[in-house]
């Protein structure tokens, strides 16, 4: 590899060299996905409450930018339903949709979402990824896909007004029959194609024999929804100006969850990439790439992009294999925005609504929380909160990803702070289990044998102590205390003092404190401390063997000193 060092802050530099056997594969299946970025694009723009264009936009710079920068080069960023729904979403209230406001606000989005991940992949803080589980992002995404298909209905069935005026004097003439026929023509053609030719790029071919239909009806002369003109050219430097500080406050929490969002929908499809190519994820060096894309979108006054699973996934299945694909995708992208934007102009709106149904009806699957309730109940929970708080509180949808991840971080300090300790015996075929659940004797007389399946930390320690603590208090005959110490792999400042309390007390009581197996790490800590010198009241063992060995052998005392008989 030519340049190693640089290639580590350049990934391109490390893409395979050009071979024509490689550009013919690489240009068929950036051609695939480029058919697919167009329409969506545009409708993801709508979506988002932007001039349609600027869906373009998104799908040309950043889109170059994301695959120079990131280490997973044949994933395909552009605009995404999702992000799109919180861009539109977040500024509702704060501007009208399409106005230079608007736009401003949606640039300032891409803005800080993007360096945000950008000082996130430099700090190697992709790690906190790891906070969001699976119950809470499933929730989201099922409760964000139910408000986009609510939020397409008006437009796919050509409805004329709000539904609260259908619902009050529901009438025929509310509705565009046309615009309706268009868009649900279309999504039955979509779905149709999805289900027998999932990877076909339909989208291109349906919005291409739309727009000709509707040009020779003379939809748009008669008042028609349609695209109407979109600007040709590239896209100029674009600068949102000052953000005053309450638009700012107000954009705080949006951007903290676009952030989150569209890096979990990169995640989700990196991590696919990766497992066919057999390399470890960086993703770091992703946040770097998508961070950067997001400052190009906004710079280019279009709005936050993301990693799409389903282009991306088209794209493996086309079979890319660099991202050399990717290029070919944004050459067309490029072709279309330089001389083919007009032959958008015809394309009925409603068109655009079953592109975007069709894409995000994947994203509903209802047996979800079905299957989460027989493995986990109180994720399931989590799951549900947060899908519920989500519909509530739209279109501030931030409120459920946030109340679903201090449930899932309070989850995870109940169980740190309440470990499994459980006292052991001797069970027939020869293993140590739980000497109350298998009805089994104590391994030895006078004897308090726990394992505990944790570190020895401040979130476990005073478990652990309790437990000890009212064992010996319940059972005064007990001298001995035996810790199978194998599971416990890490040992803090709080464990160290549990530890030198357990060993007093036993001491005190004339007892020994046991161990088995402590691992090396823990080891050397408790050395350091001074806590395992030799001498009267601590025994160590490397194996449970040796450990139930050495105390089958030890004799029964009718009190030991410090009890009460």
């Amino acid at each position: 590899m030519p340049f190693p060092s640089l290639a580590r802050w350049l990934p391109f530099l490390a893409w395979p060299r050009p071979r024509r056997d490689l550009i013919q594969g690489e240009f068929w299946a950036g051609m695939t996905v480029g058919l697919m970025l167009v329409p969506q694009g545009v409708a993801y723009a709508a979506l988002a409450g932007m001039p349609l264009v600027t869906g373009i936009y998104a799908s040309l710079i950043p889109a170059l930018v994301a695959v120079l920068f990131s280490s997973s080069t044949r994933l395909g960023v552009g605009p995404t339903a999702l992000t799109s729904l919180l861009i539109g979403a977040s500024l509702t209230g704060l501007a009208e949709p399409g106005s230079a406001q608007w736009v401003a606000m949606a640039a300032w989005m891409a803005l800080l979402s993007g360096l945000l991940q950008l000082v996130m992949g430099l700090a190697r803080f992709g790690w906190l990824l790891n906070l969001v589980t699976s119950p809470v992002l499933s929730g989201f995404t099922q409760a964000a896909a139910l408000l986009i298909l609510g939020s397409q209905l008006a437009s796919l069935l050509g409805l004329r007004s709000d539904w609260g005026a259908l619902l009050s004097t529901p009438s025929p003439g509310l509705f565009d029959l046309t615009a309706a026929a268009f868009g649900l023509g279309s999504l039955a053609i979509l779905m149709l194609v999805r289900r027998w030719r999932p990877h076909f790029p339909a989208a291109i071919l349906v919005v291409g024999a739309a727009g000709a239909l509707s040009w020779a009806l003379g939809y748009a002369d008669a008042g028609g929804a349609v695209v109407g003109a979109l600007p040709s050219g590239l896209p100029a430097p674009y600068w949102p100006g000052a953000l005053p500080w309450s638009g700012f406050s107000a954009l705080v929490m949006p951007v903290l969850v676009v952030t989150l969002v569209s890096f979990l929908e990169t995640a989700s499809s990196a991590k696919v990439e990766s497992q066919r190519s057999g390399e470890r994820w960086n993703e770091n060096q992703d946040l770097i790439g998508q961070g950067l894309a997001k400052i190009s979108s906004g710079l280019c006054g279009s709005f936050a992009t993301s990693a799409s699973f389903s282009r991306s996934a088209i794209n493996l299945y086309a079979g890319a294999k660099s991202g050399w694909a990717t290029l070919f995708a944004i050459a067309l992208v490029l072709v279309v925005l330089l001389w083919l934007t007009p032959a958008l102009y015809h394309v009925p709106q409603s068109v655009l609504a079953a592109v975007v149904v069709t894409a995000v009806t994947s994203l509903i699957k209802p047996g979800t929380l079905l299957r989460l309730w027989r493995l986990s109940r109180v994720e399931a929970v989590i799951g549900g909160v947060t899908f519920a708080l989500t519909l509530v509180t739209a279109p501030r949808m931030y409120w459920g990803v946030l109340v679903g991840l201090l449930m899932n971080l309070s989850h995870f300090l109940y169980q740190r702070l309440h470990p499994r300790i459980i006292e052991v015996g001797l069970h027939p075929d020869g293993s140590l289990r739980d000497r109350h659940l298998w009805h089994l004797p104590p391994l030895a007389p006078q004897l308090l044998a726990l394992r505990m399946d944790a570190e020895l930390d401040f979130a476990s320690a005073s478990a652990l102590e309790r437990r000890v603590t009212e064992h010996l208090s319940a059972h005064p005959d007990v001298a001995h205390l035996c810790l199978l110490a194998q599971p416990i792999n890490r040992i803090d400042v709080t464990g160290v003092e549990t530890f030198a309390n357990l060993l007093a007390l036993l001491r005190s009581r004339g007892g020994t404190l046991h161990l088995s197996g402590l691992k090396l790490p823990v080891e050397q800590v408790l050395r350091q401390a001074g806590l395992l010198e030799a001498g009267t009241g601590l025994a160590m063992y490397r194996t449970d063997a040796e450990a139930l060995m050495a105390l089958q052998l030890l004799p029964a005392r009718s009190s030991p000193a410090g009890a009460v008989a």
